[in-house]
């Protein structure tokens, strides 16, 4: 991966977020992004998509739910610099994490 496609990719607002969001909780369903993001199903689905052609997303279907967590394979100054941008831009996704926090917990999907 080039740091032009890289940063191609992260380059829509509900990509980073879902990114960020990603790289702070190790793993999430679609109906988790859902409710963190305020957005319905189908733009959420769009732009996981975008995420996994690019390679940053790797996904697992269980039952009718899909879930995404950083791909294994994802070059580690990818991964540096998407945890360095959680961690020092905390309130860009702030309302989000709070919201996906409590779903983690009870896995509602």
């Amino acid at each position: 991966m080039t740091p032009l496609t890289f940063f191609k990719c992260l380059s829509d607002d509900t990509r980073l977020k879902s990114l960020l969001l990603i790289s702070a909780v190790e793993e999430v369903c679609v109906c988790d992004l859902m409710e963190a993001l305020e957005l319905d199903q189908p733009k959420i689905s769009r732009h996981l998509a975008e995420l996994r052609k690019c390679g940053i997303v790797q996904d697992e279907r269980r039952g009718k739910w899909v879930y995404y967590r950083i791909h294994p394979t994802l070059p580690e100054w990818a991964r540096e610099v998407l945890t360095s941008a959680a961690e020092h831009n905390t309130a860009y996704f702030k309302t989000a994490l709070k919201r996906i926090k409590p779903l983690l917990r009870a896995r509602c999907c």
